[in-house]
């Protein structure tokens, strides 16, 4: 058997990181592949217990440092009893946020050095890094109008951070697709939502 693909879609608030993972597993299943949808933070028993902590409460109730290690350690329970058995058992793992959501708002964002958060992400989760990222690239202002439409007044502490703070978010993502442009893919998801899966799908057709 051979091991699944891991894939990761990353982004800012509202870009459609959950109807696209959906898409794509439809996608995938149709094509006789099975793949499963996970989120970050989260994921896991543990993972999921560590989310709530992260999520709920005012905006100051962490520090980036105490964020970034929470997010570390959820993560680390998070591949050890989902991700890695999954892959290993031959299917696709489609992950809404991993390692470079941290990267962008504890780090870049939050002020933390990313050679921190790479470090911390080493001793917890073994290095783990998805075979592909996509990157749903999106005007904050086009986000901040879905992500009311969708929430209303009930923004989780992160989401509810200003505008700077989101903009720095935006502007390390597209730092890191264009860093490492063998794993990410930077697709434009102010497009109607059909035509961000195709763009999806063709980052993944040597594959398919």
């Amino acid at each position: 058997m051979r091991p699944g693909k891991f894939i990761s879609l990353e982004g800012g608030e509202g870009a459609g990181k959950s109807t696209q993972a959906r898409a794509l597993q439809a996608a995938l299943e149709a094509r006789g592949l099975h793949a499963i949808i996970t989120r970050e933070p989260g994921g896991s028993e543990g993972a999921e217990a560590i989310r709530t902590l992260l999520l709920s409460g005012d905006a100051g109730r962490w520090s980036a440092h105490s964020e970034a290690l929470l997010f570390a350690a959820a993560r680390a329970d998070h591949v050890e009893k989902t991700i890695r058995p999954a892959i290993a058992a031959g299917h696709w793992v489609i992950c809404d946020r991993f390692l470079d959501s941290s990267r962008a708002y504890q780090g870049l964002a939050g002020g933390i050095d990313d050679a921190a958060i790479l470090a911390l992400h080493g001793f917890g989760s073994r290095g783990l890094l998805p075979d592909r990222t996509f990157v749903l690239d999106l005007d904050m202002g086009t986000g901040r109008a879905r992500t009311r439409a969708r929430d209303g007044d009930r923004a989780d502490r992160i989401a509810a951070r200003d505008d700077s703070f989101h903009a720095s978010v935006g502007e390390a993502f597209r730092r890191f697709a264009a860093a490492e442009p063998e794993r990410f893919r930077l697709i434009d998801a102010g497009r109607p939502a059909q035509q961000v899966t195709a763009a999806i799908l063709a980052g993944l057709a040597d594959w398919l």
